[in-house]
Protein backbone atom coordinates (compact mmCIF):
# COMPACT_ATOMS: atom_id res chain seq x y z
CA UNK A 1 0.00 0.00 0.00
CA UNK A 2 1.01 3.25 -0.90
CA UNK A 3 2.40 5.61 1.96
CA UNK A 4 2.07 8.56 0.09
CA UNK A 5 -1.43 9.20 0.58
CA UNK A 6 -1.29 9.25 4.44
CA UNK A 7 1.56 11.82 5.22
CA UNK A 8 1.71 14.30 7.73
CA UNK A 9 1.38 17.88 6.90
CA UNK A 10 4.70 18.74 4.66
CA UNK A 11 7.10 20.71 6.61
CA UNK A 12 5.08 19.73 9.72
CA UNK A 13 8.44 19.82 11.51
CA UNK A 14 9.91 23.03 10.76
CA UNK A 15 8.35 25.97 13.80
CA UNK A 16 8.13 28.73 10.92
CA UNK A 17 5.80 28.87 8.14
CA UNK A 18 5.73 26.02 5.51
CA UNK A 19 3.87 23.97 3.31
CA UNK A 20 0.58 23.41 3.61
CA UNK A 21 -1.38 19.78 3.85
CA UNK A 22 -1.86 18.24 0.72
CA UNK A 23 -5.35 18.63 0.26
CA UNK A 24 -5.79 22.49 2.16
CA UNK A 25 -6.85 24.60 -0.80
CA UNK A 26 -4.44 26.97 -2.25
CA UNK A 27 -5.17 30.92 -0.74
CA UNK A 28 -3.05 32.60 -3.41
CA UNK A 29 -3.63 33.74 -7.05
CA UNK A 30 -0.99 32.27 -9.68
CA UNK A 31 -0.19 34.63 -12.48
CA UNK A 32 -1.79 32.50 -14.85
CA UNK A 33 -5.26 32.95 -12.34
CA UNK A 34 -6.36 31.43 -9.72
CA UNK A 35 -4.51 28.93 -7.08
CA UNK A 36 -5.27 25.36 -8.17
CA UNK A 37 -7.91 23.15 -6.04
CA UNK A 38 -5.14 21.54 -4.25
CA UNK A 39 -8.38 18.89 -2.59
CA UNK A 40 -7.65 16.99 -6.20
CA UNK A 41 -4.14 17.04 -7.39
CA UNK A 42 -5.19 15.53 -10.83
CA UNK A 43 -7.96 18.23 -11.36
CA UNK A 44 -5.41 21.09 -10.56
CA UNK A 45 -2.53 19.33 -13.33
CA UNK A 46 -5.10 19.56 -15.74
CA UNK A 47 -6.12 23.26 -14.86
CA UNK A 48 -2.84 24.41 -14.71
CA UNK A 49 -1.70 22.48 -18.22
CA UNK A 50 -4.83 24.47 -20.36
CA UNK A 51 -3.38 27.36 -19.52
CA UNK A 52 0.65 26.30 -20.64
CA UNK A 53 2.07 27.11 -24.08
CA UNK A 54 4.22 24.08 -25.58
CA UNK A 55 7.59 25.78 -24.49
CA UNK A 56 6.43 26.50 -21.33
CA UNK A 57 5.33 22.27 -20.80
CA UNK A 58 9.00 21.55 -21.63
CA UNK A 59 10.63 23.91 -19.42
CA UNK A 60 8.57 22.25 -16.52
CA UNK A 61 10.48 18.99 -17.33
CA UNK A 62 14.43 20.92 -17.39
CA UNK A 63 15.92 20.77 -13.80
CA UNK A 64 18.63 23.05 -14.11
CA UNK A 65 21.84 23.79 -12.39
CA UNK A 66 21.56 26.95 -10.20
CA UNK A 67 23.80 29.77 -11.17
CA UNK A 68 25.97 31.89 -8.71
CA UNK A 69 24.97 32.53 -4.61
CA UNK A 70 21.61 34.66 -5.30
CA UNK A 71 18.38 34.07 -7.11
CA UNK A 72 19.12 37.26 -9.69
CA UNK A 73 21.99 35.04 -10.85
CA UNK A 74 19.36 32.61 -12.58
CA UNK A 75 16.74 34.95 -13.60
CA UNK A 76 17.66 35.18 -16.90
CA UNK A 77 17.49 31.19 -17.21
CA UNK A 78 14.22 31.51 -15.46
CA UNK A 79 12.86 33.85 -17.95
CA UNK A 80 14.03 31.60 -20.78
CA UNK A 81 13.08 28.40 -19.91
CA UNK A 82 10.64 28.33 -17.62
CA UNK A 83 12.62 25.28 -15.77
CA UNK A 84 10.49 22.84 -13.62
CA UNK A 85 13.16 23.28 -11.04
CA UNK A 86 17.02 23.98 -9.88
CA UNK A 87 19.52 21.68 -8.03
CA UNK A 88 22.05 23.28 -6.02
CA UNK A 89 25.64 22.69 -5.71
CA UNK A 90 28.92 23.34 -2.69
CA UNK A 91 29.32 26.64 -4.87
CA UNK A 92 25.98 27.89 -4.79
CA UNK A 93 25.68 27.95 -0.70
CA UNK A 94 27.46 30.20 1.98
CA UNK A 95 25.59 29.49 5.22
CA UNK A 96 22.00 29.57 6.00
CA UNK A 97 20.61 32.67 5.72
CA UNK A 98 22.06 32.76 2.38
CA UNK A 99 20.81 29.66 1.22
CA UNK A 100 17.42 30.27 2.39
CA UNK A 101 17.13 33.66 0.36
CA UNK A 102 18.74 31.97 -2.97
CA UNK A 103 15.49 29.37 -2.27
CA UNK A 104 12.51 32.38 -1.18
CA UNK A 105 14.65 34.42 -4.66
CA UNK A 106 14.31 31.78 -7.16
CA UNK A 107 10.43 30.68 -6.33
CA UNK A 108 9.64 34.35 -6.60
CA UNK A 109 10.85 34.72 -9.85
CA UNK A 110 9.42 31.60 -11.04
CA UNK A 111 5.95 33.07 -9.39
CA UNK A 112 6.40 36.12 -11.50
CA UNK A 113 7.13 34.07 -14.84
CA UNK A 114 4.72 32.21 -17.34
CA UNK A 115 2.05 30.11 -15.38
CA UNK A 116 4.09 30.96 -12.25
CA UNK A 117 4.49 27.22 -11.34
CA UNK A 118 6.82 26.99 -8.03
CA UNK A 119 9.47 25.21 -8.40
CA UNK A 120 11.50 21.88 -7.23
CA UNK A 121 14.99 22.96 -5.33
CA UNK A 122 16.38 19.89 -5.33
CA UNK A 123 19.92 18.62 -3.31
CA UNK A 124 22.10 15.82 -3.62
CA UNK A 125 21.84 15.27 0.56
CA UNK A 126 22.25 11.81 0.78
CA UNK A 127 24.82 12.57 3.81
CA UNK A 128 28.32 11.02 4.38
CA UNK A 129 30.75 11.80 1.04
CA UNK A 130 27.86 13.00 -0.92
CA UNK A 131 26.65 15.85 0.95
CA UNK A 132 26.60 19.21 -0.21
CA UNK A 133 25.29 21.77 2.25
CA UNK A 134 27.99 23.65 4.19
CA UNK A 135 25.80 23.63 7.35
CA UNK A 136 23.89 21.50 8.94
CA UNK A 137 23.73 17.99 10.60
CA UNK A 138 25.68 15.67 8.71
CA UNK A 139 25.32 12.15 8.89
CA UNK A 140 27.33 9.03 8.16
CA UNK A 141 27.18 7.52 4.57
CA UNK A 142 24.21 4.91 3.53
CA UNK A 143 26.32 1.81 4.60
CA UNK A 144 26.90 2.83 7.82
CA UNK A 145 22.83 2.62 8.01
CA UNK A 146 22.75 -0.78 6.85
CA UNK A 147 25.50 -1.65 9.89
CA UNK A 148 22.96 -0.87 12.08
CA UNK A 149 20.40 -2.99 10.78
CA UNK A 150 17.60 -0.30 12.45
CA UNK A 151 15.34 1.09 9.92
CA UNK A 152 14.73 3.56 12.48
CA UNK A 153 18.39 5.02 12.51
CA UNK A 154 17.43 5.51 8.55
CA UNK A 155 13.92 7.12 8.89
CA UNK A 156 16.53 9.21 11.84
CA UNK A 157 18.52 10.52 9.12
CA UNK A 158 16.03 11.69 6.38
CA UNK A 159 13.64 13.33 9.29
CA UNK A 160 16.84 15.17 10.14
CA UNK A 161 17.50 15.93 7.35
CA UNK A 162 14.48 16.91 6.04
CA UNK A 163 14.00 18.91 8.55
CA UNK A 164 17.07 21.19 7.64
CA UNK A 165 16.32 21.01 4.22
CA UNK A 166 12.57 22.45 4.67
CA UNK A 167 14.26 25.52 6.48
CA UNK A 168 16.27 26.34 3.70
CA UNK A 169 13.39 26.17 0.98
CA UNK A 170 14.61 22.85 -0.68
CA UNK A 171 11.96 20.51 -1.19
CA UNK A 172 13.45 17.72 -3.46
CA UNK A 173 16.47 15.22 -2.15
CA UNK A 174 18.49 13.09 -4.95
CA UNK A 175 18.29 10.16 -2.27
CA UNK A 176 18.20 7.27 -1.08
CA UNK A 177 20.22 5.49 -2.53
CA UNK A 178 18.84 2.02 -3.70
CA UNK A 179 22.03 0.22 -5.77
CA UNK A 180 22.48 -2.96 -4.15
CA UNK A 181 26.67 -2.63 -3.90
CA UNK A 182 27.46 -6.32 -4.87
CA UNK A 183 30.81 -5.12 -6.32
CA UNK A 184 33.50 -4.81 -4.38
CA UNK A 185 35.59 -2.57 -6.73
CA UNK A 186 32.51 -0.26 -7.52
CA UNK A 187 34.30 3.05 -7.92
CA UNK A 188 31.05 5.45 -7.19
CA UNK A 189 28.55 3.36 -5.62
CA UNK A 190 30.21 1.61 -2.33
CA UNK A 191 29.49 3.03 1.05
CA UNK A 192 26.65 5.33 -0.71
CA UNK A 193 24.76 1.90 -0.63
CA UNK A 194 23.07 0.49 2.22
CA UNK A 195 25.06 -3.41 1.41
CA UNK A 196 25.03 -5.96 -0.38
CA UNK A 197 21.75 -7.78 0.62
CA UNK A 198 18.79 -6.69 -1.64
CA UNK A 199 16.41 -7.24 1.52
CA UNK A 200 18.10 -4.76 3.61
CA UNK A 201 18.79 -1.96 0.86
CA UNK A 202 15.20 -2.68 0.26
CA UNK A 203 14.13 -1.94 4.16
CA UNK A 204 16.27 1.02 4.47
CA UNK A 205 15.50 2.61 1.44
CA UNK A 206 11.75 2.80 2.36
CA UNK A 207 12.70 3.92 6.29
CA UNK A 208 14.54 7.20 4.52
CA UNK A 209 11.72 7.65 1.63
CA UNK A 210 8.57 7.68 3.76
CA UNK A 211 10.51 9.89 6.25
CA UNK A 212 11.36 12.17 4.03
CA UNK A 213 7.86 12.28 2.23
CA UNK A 214 6.49 12.96 5.95
CA UNK A 215 8.84 15.81 6.52
CA UNK A 216 8.12 17.59 3.17
CA UNK A 217 10.91 16.58 1.37
CA UNK A 218 10.40 14.71 -2.40
CA UNK A 219 12.95 11.67 -2.20
CA UNK A 220 14.40 10.92 -5.34
CA UNK A 221 15.16 6.61 -4.86
CA UNK A 222 18.05 6.02 -7.61
CA UNK A 223 19.82 4.57 -10.06
CA UNK A 224 17.80 2.27 -11.28
CA UNK A 225 17.66 -0.37 -13.08
CA UNK A 226 20.99 -0.60 -10.30
CA UNK A 227 24.22 1.19 -10.56
CA UNK A 228 25.53 -1.49 -7.37
CA UNK A 229 27.36 -3.93 -9.45
CA UNK A 230 29.14 -1.89 -11.92
CA UNK A 231 33.60 -1.01 -12.22
CA UNK A 232 33.53 2.07 -13.81
CA UNK A 233 31.66 5.71 -12.36
CA UNK A 234 29.07 6.68 -14.88
CA UNK A 235 30.42 10.26 -14.48
CA UNK A 236 33.35 9.35 -16.63
CA UNK A 237 32.30 6.40 -18.84
CA UNK A 238 29.46 3.96 -19.72
CA UNK A 239 29.50 0.96 -17.16
CA UNK A 240 28.65 -2.26 -19.18
CA UNK A 241 26.33 -4.56 -16.48
CA UNK A 242 27.29 -8.22 -17.57
CA UNK A 243 24.40 -10.18 -15.89
CA UNK A 244 21.35 -12.49 -16.80
CA UNK A 245 17.80 -11.34 -16.08
CA UNK A 246 17.31 -13.61 -13.37
CA UNK A 247 20.17 -12.51 -11.28
CA UNK A 248 19.16 -9.21 -12.04
CA UNK A 249 15.86 -9.76 -10.65
CA UNK A 250 17.33 -11.31 -7.50
CA UNK A 251 20.03 -8.82 -7.10
CA UNK A 252 18.91 -5.40 -8.11
CA UNK A 253 15.77 -4.78 -8.77
CA UNK A 254 14.08 -5.93 -5.07
CA UNK A 255 14.41 -2.27 -3.93
CA UNK A 256 12.79 -0.58 -6.27
CA UNK A 257 10.61 -3.18 -6.47
CA UNK A 258 9.22 -1.66 -2.83
CA UNK A 259 9.76 1.37 -4.15
CA UNK A 260 7.37 0.85 -7.03
CA UNK A 261 4.84 -0.87 -4.78
CA UNK A 262 4.98 2.32 -2.26
CA UNK A 263 4.13 4.57 -4.94
CA UNK A 264 7.44 6.69 -3.84
CA UNK A 265 7.68 10.35 -5.40
CA UNK A 266 10.15 9.93 -7.81
CA UNK A 267 12.63 7.44 -9.80
CA UNK A 268 16.19 8.24 -11.15
CA UNK A 269 17.90 6.42 -13.64
CA UNK A 270 21.08 5.11 -14.09
CA UNK A 271 23.48 5.60 -16.64
CA UNK A 272 24.25 1.90 -17.36
CA UNK A 273 23.87 -0.67 -19.94
CA UNK A 274 22.36 -3.68 -19.26
CA UNK A 275 22.67 -6.20 -22.40
CA UNK A 276 20.27 -8.54 -21.07
CA UNK A 277 17.63 -5.82 -20.18
CA UNK A 278 17.85 -3.73 -23.48
CA UNK A 279 19.57 -5.03 -26.35
CA UNK A 280 19.82 -1.62 -27.91
CA UNK A 281 23.48 -0.50 -26.19
CA UNK A 282 22.08 2.22 -25.08
CA UNK A 283 22.25 4.04 -21.41
CA UNK A 284 19.46 2.79 -19.52
CA UNK A 285 18.27 6.74 -19.10
CA UNK A 286 17.77 6.95 -23.42
CA UNK A 287 16.14 3.17 -23.08
CA UNK A 288 12.52 2.64 -24.05
CA UNK A 289 12.74 -0.97 -23.01
CA UNK A 290 14.08 -0.16 -19.24
CA UNK A 291 12.15 3.05 -18.32
CA UNK A 292 9.03 2.84 -20.21
CA UNK A 293 8.93 -1.11 -21.15
CA UNK A 294 10.31 -2.51 -17.70
CA UNK A 295 9.90 0.26 -14.60
CA UNK A 296 6.53 1.61 -16.40
CA UNK A 297 5.18 -1.34 -18.26
CA UNK A 298 6.27 -3.99 -15.93
CA UNK A 299 6.02 -2.99 -12.87
CA UNK A 300 4.00 -0.35 -13.03
CA UNK A 301 5.35 3.12 -11.51
CA UNK A 302 3.50 6.16 -12.81
CA UNK A 303 5.35 8.76 -10.29
CA UNK A 304 8.08 11.27 -12.07
CA UNK A 305 10.65 9.17 -13.58
CA UNK A 306 13.96 11.77 -13.72
CA UNK A 307 17.63 11.33 -15.17
CA UNK A 308 20.87 11.37 -13.88
CA UNK A 309 22.97 13.98 -14.37
CA UNK A 310 22.38 14.75 -18.08
CA UNK A 311 26.17 16.29 -17.89
CA UNK A 312 27.59 13.26 -17.52
CA UNK A 313 29.71 11.47 -19.93
CA UNK A 314 27.59 7.63 -19.28
CA UNK A 315 25.25 9.41 -21.51
CA UNK A 316 27.11 11.09 -23.71
CA UNK A 317 28.68 8.81 -25.55
CA UNK A 318 26.84 8.99 -29.15
CA UNK A 319 24.55 12.21 -29.28
CA UNK A 320 24.78 15.57 -28.84
CA UNK A 321 23.13 17.38 -25.73
CA UNK A 322 19.66 18.32 -27.43
CA UNK A 323 18.98 15.16 -28.55
CA UNK A 324 19.98 13.29 -25.81
CA UNK A 325 16.98 15.49 -23.99
CA UNK A 326 14.82 14.25 -26.58
CA UNK A 327 15.94 10.44 -26.14
CA UNK A 328 15.40 10.49 -22.77
CA UNK A 329 12.26 11.82 -23.08
CA UNK A 330 10.91 9.24 -25.40
CA UNK A 331 12.52 6.66 -23.44
CA UNK A 332 9.92 7.93 -20.82
CA UNK A 333 11.55 10.06 -18.44
CA UNK A 334 10.01 13.18 -16.83
CA UNK A 335 12.36 15.37 -15.70
CA UNK A 336 15.83 16.31 -17.29
CA UNK A 337 18.30 16.92 -14.53
CA UNK A 338 20.94 19.38 -15.73
CA UNK A 339 20.87 19.49 -18.93
CA UNK A 340 24.45 20.92 -19.96
CA UNK A 341 23.31 23.49 -22.71
CA UNK A 342 20.10 24.13 -21.25
CA UNK A 343 18.90 25.77 -24.11
CA UNK A 344 20.23 22.83 -26.83
CA UNK A 345 17.64 20.40 -24.66
CA UNK A 346 14.41 22.88 -24.20
CA UNK A 347 14.87 23.58 -28.05
CA UNK A 348 15.08 20.23 -29.09
CA UNK A 349 12.27 19.06 -27.08
CA UNK A 350 9.76 21.80 -28.82
CA UNK A 351 10.81 21.29 -31.98
CA UNK A 352 10.52 17.50 -31.77
CA UNK A 353 7.06 18.00 -30.21
CA UNK A 354 6.40 20.75 -33.23
CA UNK A 355 7.48 17.75 -35.96
CA UNK A 356 5.32 15.07 -34.04
CA UNK A 357 8.73 12.80 -32.69
CA UNK A 358 7.29 13.50 -29.64
CA UNK A 359 3.59 13.59 -29.33
CA UNK A 360 2.17 15.96 -27.17
CA UNK A 361 0.07 13.39 -25.47
CA UNK A 362 3.72 12.08 -24.60
CA UNK A 363 4.54 15.24 -23.45
CA UNK A 364 1.51 16.04 -21.47
CA UNK A 365 2.24 12.88 -19.39
CA UNK A 366 5.90 14.07 -17.91
CA UNK A 367 4.09 17.74 -17.46
CA UNK A 368 1.15 16.11 -15.50
CA UNK A 369 3.14 13.94 -13.29
CA UNK A 370 5.06 16.70 -12.27
CA UNK A 371 2.33 19.36 -11.75
CA UNK A 372 0.79 16.81 -9.55
CA UNK A 373 3.66 16.00 -8.12
CA UNK A 374 4.17 19.73 -7.26
CA UNK A 375 0.54 20.21 -6.06
CA UNK A 376 0.32 17.34 -3.80
CA UNK A 377 2.76 18.12 -2.29
CA UNK A 378 1.87 21.51 -1.52
CA UNK A 379 4.54 23.80 -3.47
CA UNK A 380 1.57 25.58 -3.99
CA UNK A 381 0.68 26.66 -0.87
CA UNK A 382 4.00 26.88 0.75
CA UNK A 383 5.39 30.54 2.33
CA UNK A 384 8.73 32.04 2.21
CA UNK A 385 10.57 30.09 4.85
CA UNK A 386 11.85 32.29 7.76
CA UNK A 387 16.08 32.90 7.47
CA UNK A 388 16.12 33.39 11.38
CA UNK A 389 14.61 30.52 12.36
CA UNK A 390 17.22 28.64 9.61
CA UNK A 391 19.36 29.61 12.02
CA UNK A 392 18.26 28.57 14.60
CA UNK A 393 16.97 25.24 13.55
CA UNK A 394 20.10 23.74 10.88
CA UNK A 395 22.32 22.42 12.66
CA UNK A 396 20.86 22.38 16.21
CA UNK A 397 21.83 20.38 19.09
CA UNK A 398 19.27 18.01 18.95
CA UNK A 399 20.32 16.93 15.69
CA UNK A 400 23.97 16.70 16.07
CA UNK A 401 22.96 14.16 19.28
CA UNK A 402 20.79 11.96 16.43
CA UNK A 403 24.05 12.28 14.43
CA UNK A 404 26.37 10.97 16.95
CA UNK A 405 23.77 8.41 18.25
CA UNK A 406 23.38 6.71 14.18
CA UNK A 407 27.37 6.93 13.79
CA UNK A 408 28.24 4.69 17.22
CA UNK A 409 25.26 2.53 16.30
CA UNK A 410 27.09 2.03 12.53
CA UNK A 411 30.24 0.75 14.58
CA UNK A 412 31.58 -2.69 13.55
CA UNK A 413 34.65 -4.86 14.96
CA UNK A 414 35.77 -7.43 12.45
CA UNK A 415 39.18 -8.33 14.17
CA UNK A 416 40.17 -8.39 18.00
CA UNK A 417 43.22 -10.73 18.48
CA UNK A 418 44.17 -10.73 22.09
CA UNK A 419 41.54 -8.04 23.97
CA UNK A 420 43.28 -5.17 21.88
CA UNK A 421 40.38 -3.75 22.02
CA UNK A 422 38.99 -2.34 24.36
CA UNK A 423 42.12 0.44 25.12
CA UNK A 424 43.03 -0.23 28.94
CA UNK A 425 42.96 2.66 31.03
CA UNK A 426 46.96 4.43 30.89
CA UNK A 427 47.31 3.13 27.14
CA UNK A 428 50.16 5.10 24.80
CA UNK A 429 48.10 5.24 21.73
CA UNK A 430 49.56 6.57 18.27
CA UNK A 431 47.34 7.60 16.02
CA UNK A 432 48.34 8.03 12.28
CA UNK A 433 46.62 8.21 8.82
CA UNK A 434 42.85 9.14 8.00
CA UNK A 435 41.02 11.03 10.39
CA UNK A 436 44.16 10.82 12.76
CA UNK A 437 42.95 14.66 14.31
CA UNK A 438 39.80 13.82 15.14
CA UNK A 439 40.51 10.34 16.89
CA UNK A 440 43.70 11.48 18.76
CA UNK A 441 41.41 14.20 20.13
CA UNK A 442 38.75 12.12 21.20
CA UNK A 443 40.94 9.75 22.77
CA UNK A 444 42.59 12.68 24.66
CA UNK A 445 39.21 14.06 26.06
CA UNK A 446 39.14 10.35 27.00
CA UNK A 447 42.15 10.15 28.55
CA UNK A 448 44.44 8.72 26.42
CA UNK A 449 48.11 9.69 26.14
CA UNK A 450 48.26 10.12 22.32
CA UNK A 451 51.99 9.54 21.64
CA UNK A 452 54.12 11.29 19.03
CA UNK A 453 55.69 8.22 17.86
CA UNK A 454 55.54 4.38 16.88
CA UNK A 455 57.91 3.76 19.00
CA UNK A 456 56.38 5.77 22.35
CA UNK A 457 52.97 3.77 21.54
CA UNK A 458 51.53 0.78 23.21
CA UNK A 459 49.46 0.33 20.82
CA UNK A 460 49.13 1.87 17.20
CA UNK A 461 46.01 3.27 15.31
CA UNK A 462 46.04 4.02 11.74
CA UNK A 463 43.23 5.03 9.72
CA UNK A 464 42.14 4.31 6.08
CA UNK A 465 39.83 5.39 3.84
CA UNK A 466 39.38 3.17 1.16
CA UNK A 467 43.31 1.56 1.10
CA UNK A 468 42.50 -1.80 -0.72
CA UNK A 469 43.65 0.13 -3.88
CA UNK A 470 46.48 2.41 -2.46
CA UNK A 471 49.86 1.04 -1.79
CA UNK A 472 50.58 4.61 0.26
CA UNK A 473 48.16 3.68 2.85
CA UNK A 474 48.76 -0.16 2.88
CA UNK A 475 52.75 1.24 3.70
CA UNK A 476 51.62 2.96 6.84
CA UNK A 477 49.49 -0.13 8.01
CA UNK A 478 52.89 -2.05 6.90
CA UNK A 479 54.92 -0.12 8.79
CA UNK A 480 53.39 0.22 12.01
CA UNK A 481 52.66 -3.79 11.96
CA UNK A 482 57.17 -3.96 11.32
CA UNK A 483 57.85 -1.78 14.23
CA UNK A 484 55.83 -4.86 16.45
CA UNK A 485 53.37 -2.90 18.36
CA UNK A 486 49.59 -4.09 17.80
CA UNK A 487 47.79 -2.40 15.67
CA UNK A 488 44.34 -1.62 15.34
CA UNK A 489 42.92 -0.51 11.82
CA UNK A 490 39.69 1.89 11.45
CA UNK A 491 38.26 1.84 8.71
CA UNK A 492 36.77 4.99 7.13
CA UNK A 493 35.69 4.12 3.67
CA UNK A 494 34.67 0.95 2.54
CA UNK A 495 35.06 -2.41 5.05
CA UNK A 496 36.93 -4.40 1.78
CA UNK A 497 40.17 -2.75 3.04
CA UNK A 498 41.19 -6.03 5.91
CA UNK A 499 41.66 -7.92 2.65
CA UNK A 500 44.86 -6.25 1.48
CA UNK A 501 45.86 -5.18 5.46
CA UNK A 502 47.54 -8.41 7.07
CA UNK A 503 49.01 -8.77 10.70
CA UNK A 504 46.70 -6.19 12.48
CA UNK A 505 45.41 -6.74 15.65
CA UNK A 506 42.13 -5.21 15.76
CA UNK A 507 40.25 -3.85 13.02
CA UNK A 508 36.92 -1.42 13.63
CA UNK A 509 34.86 -0.60 10.46
CA UNK A 510 33.06 2.97 10.29
CA UNK A 511 31.69 3.29 6.54
CA UNK A 512 32.39 6.91 6.93
CA UNK A 513 34.99 9.44 7.28
CA UNK A 514 32.28 12.14 8.60
CA UNK A 515 33.30 13.41 12.10
CA UNK A 516 30.66 11.90 13.59
CA UNK A 517 31.97 8.43 12.80
CA UNK A 518 35.68 9.38 13.77
CA UNK A 519 34.33 10.75 16.92
CA UNK A 520 32.52 7.14 17.19
CA UNK A 521 35.61 5.13 16.58
CA UNK A 522 37.45 6.73 19.45
CA UNK A 523 35.20 6.26 21.55
CA UNK A 524 34.73 2.52 20.29
CA UNK A 525 38.19 2.10 20.82
CA UNK A 526 37.91 3.51 24.54
CA UNK A 527 34.97 0.83 25.20
CA UNK A 528 33.19 3.92 25.91
CA UNK A 529 30.84 1.92 22.95
CA UNK A 530 30.26 -1.26 22.81
CA UNK A 531 30.39 -1.82 18.72
CA UNK A 532 26.78 -3.33 17.69
CA UNK A 533 27.06 -2.57 13.53
CA UNK A 534 27.20 -5.56 12.01
CA UNK A 535 28.51 -5.99 8.45
CA UNK A 536 26.38 -5.24 5.53
CA UNK A 537 28.53 -6.88 2.82
CA UNK A 538 30.78 -9.82 2.16
CA UNK A 539 34.42 -9.04 2.12
CA UNK A 540 36.14 -11.19 -0.90
CA UNK A 541 39.22 -13.20 0.05
CA UNK A 542 38.44 -13.56 3.71
CA UNK A 543 36.18 -15.31 5.90
CA UNK A 544 34.52 -12.15 6.62
CA UNK A 545 30.84 -12.82 5.23
CA UNK A 546 27.31 -10.23 5.76
CA UNK A 547 26.51 -10.33 9.34
CA UNK A 548 29.38 -10.50 10.72
CA UNK A 549 30.61 -8.76 13.95
CA UNK A 550 32.07 -8.47 17.47
CA UNK A 551 31.33 -6.92 20.74
CA UNK A 552 33.12 -6.63 23.94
Amino acid sequence: MSFRRFLAPLGAVLLLPSFACSGGGGTGDTPGGAAPDTEDPAAAAEELMADMEPAEKVGQLLVLTAVGTTAEENARLIADHRPGGFIYFPENLNGTEQIAELSNGLQELAADNGAGVPLFLGIDQEQGMVARLPVGAHFPDAMAIGATRDPEDAATLASTTAAELTALGINMDYAPVADVNANADNPVIGIRSFGADPELVGEMVMAEAEAFEEGGVVPVVKHFPGHGDTDVDSHTGLPAVEKGRAEWESTDLPPFQQAVEADVDAIMTAHVFMSELDDSAEPATLSTNVIQGILRDELGYDGVVSTDALNMEGVRQTYDDGEIAVRAVLAGADQLLMPPDPKAASDAVVTAVEEGRISEERLDESVRRILELKVERGLYDAEPVDAAAAEESVGNKEHAAAVQQVAEASMTLLRNEDGVLPLQEGTAVSVTGSGAEEISAELKKLGYDVAGSLSAADVAVVGTNNARGDAEQQALVEAAVSAGTPVVVVAQGNPYDISELSGVDGYLATYSAVDASRTAAARTLAGEVNPSGRLPVDIPGTDLEFGAGLSY
